[in-house]
């Protein structure tokens, strides 16, 4: 009762005029709230009172104001307006000022991306240089390609430029802008005549500027669209009307408390993952590691066409190495890649950079504080890629066997558009013919996150895939480690039991 006494005290001493209904329901919602009106709280001269003045200019009224948590009570130094403020309004600029003590945040370190359209020749000159001196033969797969992996990082990191955010455009123009410095003055001598003449012609012109440039971004657009330029032309939507990123600043852990402090987000974030993926205590894996009777070895042009097939312009994992950085560099990183590959093929070792992902929590629909309420996007090496591509290739042939015609998605040429279309014509012959349809939709949750590995395997042998390939893919999927990006930072190394997002073999399953 004392703090509701202490507000109303307040608001009714500095205030202005009378108050009337909706002045007193403002009261009323800030006794409820425990909120304090900052604009009440000091007395000042009467032109720093009133935030609204009529046309005519005979009445000026207080009916803006700016409301705070009382515990910020202390905090506040000053709340007044600034009538002389050229805002083009009847109202006045309100001005609260305020002093806190926050607590020092520790800057995040974001990953830099490299701008891939002005790669220098520099580069590939240095690269192809420091190539030729490395030792391809009879090495460990993980020790080569860490020493590959420094040599990209080292040589791009002094060669090639970082990618600059651009600035937002401005679309107010010169004309404008002089207008508006125009009407400042006519508001400062009082020259109310002058003063409506210039705001309407500064209205006019900011209008007809404002057309101008989002009309020259619509044909940007269209331009793109028609030249089939994807990319551009979703980067240039974006650019125009802006991107909503939802913060994560705060999270909820196990039992429903909210999160605030970096590191617990962090710490929430590496348990809820690694009790997504975690991997059945009574489901060991006791495969013995290495198989004799291998598979044909891997041919330069398979490296080749892995290599040239990998989509462009895709953010890189953990090395932080975009698979731009090889392909500009053609034979000469085949070569490499291929030594590397090669390596693994006979050893069935992985580099361990290859079995690591960065997973990148994007929010779904719902509560933004729950991490159930994410999905984790995976990135991962795009060295690696070449050489799962590869391993795809050799295991689709198998596959393409078992699956049935049905089956599509996740298979090249058998989208499920064509399935849609499919439905929708036995839907229109049931009407047709007056008969009853039944559809039974599945969706599994966490589908590609809680696949059985040993299961897995045992399908495929089943499938008659020979055992060398099913090597590969368990020393892959074993060992494997991974780490979450948040706005805070990412968590430590952890390990991973479940996840086939590396191979689209999760068919197998459906």
């Amino acid at each position: 009762m004392c703090v509701y006494i202490y507000i109303y005290i307040y608001i009714y001493i500095f205030g202005l005029g009378i108050r009337n209904e909706a002045g007193q329901r403002l009261i009323e919602f800030c006794q409820e709230n425990a909120l304090v009106i900052t604009n009440t709280l000091f007395q000042q001269h009467k032109r720093r009172l009133y935030t609204w003045t009529s046309p005519d200019g005979q009445h000026q009224n207080k009916i803006d104001y700016i409301l705070c948590s009382q515990r910020c009570r202390s905090s506040i130094q000053s709340a007044k307006t600034r009538p002389g403020a050229d805002c083009g309004l009847d109202h006045e600029l309100l001005i609260a000022k305020f002093r806190l003590k926050l607590k020092k945040v520790g800057k995040t370190t974001r990953p830099f991306r490299y701008d891939l359209n002005q790669i220098p020749y520099d580069y590939t000159v240095e690269l192809r240089n420091r190539f030729k001196g490395l030792d391809l033969i009879d090495r460990v797969p993980d020790e080569l390609w860490n020493e590959v992996r420094d040599i990209v990082q080292e040589t791009g990191i002094k060669t090639i430029p970082i990618e600059k955010k651009c600035k937002k455009a401005k679309w107010l123009s010169g004309e404008a802008l002089q207008i508006a410095v125009k009407r400042r003055e006519a508001k400062s001598k009082g020259e109310k005549k002058r003063y409506k003449h210039l705001n309407a012609e500064f209205q006019r012109i900011a209008r007809r500027d404002k057309k101008a440039f989002f009309g020259d971004h619509c044909k940007e657009i269209e331009e793109n669209d028609r030249m089939g330029k994807t990319r551009d032309l979703f980067k240039k939507i974006r650019d125009t009307k802006g991107t909503f990123h939802a913060k994560m600043s705060s999270i909820k852990d196990r039992n429903g408390m909210d999160l605030t402090e970096a590191e617990d987000i962090k710490k929430r974030w590496q348990e809820y993952t690694e009790e997504l993926y975690k991997k059945d205590l009574h489901d060991q894996d006791n495969h013995d590691g290495v198989i004799t009777d291998l598979e044909p070895d891997i041919l330069e042009c398979e490296v080749k066409w892995a290599l040239e097939s990998i989509t462009t312009n895709k953010a890189s994992g953990g090395d932080g190495i975009p698979v731009e950085l090889f392909q500009i560099l053609k034979d000469d990183a085949v070569k490499v890649l291929h030594s590397i590959c090669q390596h693994i093929w006979k050893t069935q070792q992985w580099p361990q950079d290859w079995k690591r992902s960065v997973f990148i929590p994007i929010p779904k629909k719902g509560n933004v504080k729950e991490c159930s309420n994410y999905h984790t996007i995976a990135l991962i090496s795009h060295a690696s890629k070449v050489m799962l591509k590869i391993l795809q290739a050799r295991l689709q042939q198998y596959m393409n066997r078992e699956l049935p015609d049905v089956q599509v998605g996740f298979r090249k040429g058998r989208g499920t558009r064509d399935q849609i279309a499919n439905i929708r014509s036995i839907i229109e012959k049931a009407r047709e013919f007056q008969k009853n349809i039944y559809f039974c939709f599945i969706d599994y949750a966490k589908a590609f996150d809680c696949v059985d590995h040993n299961k897995l395997w045992k399908i495929l042998k089943e499938m008659g895939i020979p055992d060398h390939l099913i090597c590969l893919l368990r020393n892959l999927y074993a060992g494997q480690e991974a780490t979450v990006r948040t706005g805070h930072g990412t968590t430590d190394w952890f390990q991973i039991g479940k996840s086939t997002s590396r191979l689209y073999i999760f068919t197998l399953f459906i």
